[in-house]
C-alpha cells in the first residue's frame, strides 16, 4: 500500500510537469539550459529565505506559540517576494543574454523568444518549487507508519500531492504573464501575479483545513492557465482552428 501512495503521489505531483519537459524542452539543449538555470534561482531565493527564517526563529522565544505562528507567516511572505525577486532578476538576465545571443546569429534575431523563455524559466521554478515541497512527504509515504490513525486527516499525502501539481503549474503561468508585465512595462501585472502568490502561499496555512485551501488553488490556477494562454499569444480562432484540424485528421483516418 505504501508503495502505491508513494507512486500515485508522486505521478500526481509531477506527472503533467515531466510531460511538458519531455515534449517540450528535452530535446532543445537551450531550453534545457533555461530551465536548470530558473531551478537554480529559485533554489537561490529558497536558500536565502530560508536563511532570514532560521535566524529569526533563533532569535526569538521558542516557547512563545503565537510569535513562531508568526514567524511562519513572514517567512511565508518573505520567500514569495524573495521568489518575485529572483524572477525579476533572472528575467533580465535573460533578456540580456538573448540580446547577446541576437547580436550573434546570421540574421540579428535569437533562436528563442521571450514567450518561450517565460515558459521554461517558470517551469523551472515549478519544478524545483514542487520537488522541495514534495520530496519528504513522499520519503514519508513509504512508511512506517499509518496516516491517520491519531485521527489527523488520512488526505494527507493525496492533497499534498495536488497542492504540488498546482503550484508546479502555477509558476510556470506565473512565469509567462510575469514576463509579458515586463516586456510591456506593465507594471500592474508583475503587482497582480505578486499578489495571487502571496494569496495561494498564505492559503497552504489553512491546512489540514484542505476544502478551505485546495479549492482557491485550483480556481486560480485555471484563471491563470487562461491569463497565461493569452499573454503568450493565443486566440480563441486559434483554439478553433486546432479543433477543427483534429476533427480533419480523424475524419481522414
Amino acid at each position: 500500500m505504501t508503495l502505491a501512495v508513494f507512486f500515485g503521489c508522486a505521478f500526481i505531483a509531477f506527472g503533467p510537469a515531466f510531460a511538458l519537459f519531455i515534449f517540450t524542452i528535452a530535446k532543445d539543449p537551450l531550453r534545457v539550459i533555461i530551465l536548470i538555470a530558473g531551478a537554480f534561482f529559485w533554489l537561490l531565493s529558497l536558500l536565502l529565505s530560508s536563511l532570514v527564517w532560521f535566524i529569526a526563529v533563533k532569535a526569538s522565544n521558542a516557547e512563545d506559540t503565537s510569535l513562531q505562528r508568526g514567524l511562519l507567516i513572514f517567512g511565508v511572505i518573505f520567500s514569495v517576494l524573495l521568489q518575485e525577486v529572483f524572477r525579476y532578476t533572472y528575467y533580465r538576465l535573460l533578456r540580456k543574454a538573448n540580446e547577446g545571443l541576437a547580436a550573434i546569429s546570421d540574421d540579428d534575431s535569437s533562436t528563442i523568444s521571450v514567450q518561450q523563455m517565460a515558459y521554461v524559466a517558470g517551469l523551472g521554478f515549478g519544478i524545483m518549487s514542487g520537488a522541495f515541497s514534495m520530496i519528504n512527504i513522499l520519503s514519508d509515504s513509504l512508511g512506517p507508519g499509518t496516516v491517520g490513525i491519531f485521527g489527523d486527516s488520512q488526505y494527507y499525502f493525496i492533497t499534498s500531492a495536488f497542492m504540488t501539481l498546482a503550484i508546479t503549474l502555477l509558476h510556470t503561468f506565473w512565469g509567462v504573464v510575469f514576463f509579458e508585465g515586463c516586456e510591456k512595462s506593465r507594471w500592474w501585472v508583475i503587482g497582480v501575479v505578486v499578489m495571487l502568490h502571496l494569496v495561494v502561499s498564505c492559503l497552504s496555512l489553512l491546512n489540514p483545513l484542505y476544502s478551505g485551501s485546495l479549492p482557491p488553488v485550483y480556481v486560480i490556477m485555471v484563471l491563470m492557465a487562461i491569463w497565461a494562454f493569452f499573454s503568450a499569444g493565443g486566440s480563441l480562432s486559434s483554439i478553433t482552428q486546432l479543433c477543427s484540424r483534429r476533427m480533419s485528421d480523424v475524419n481522414s483516418s
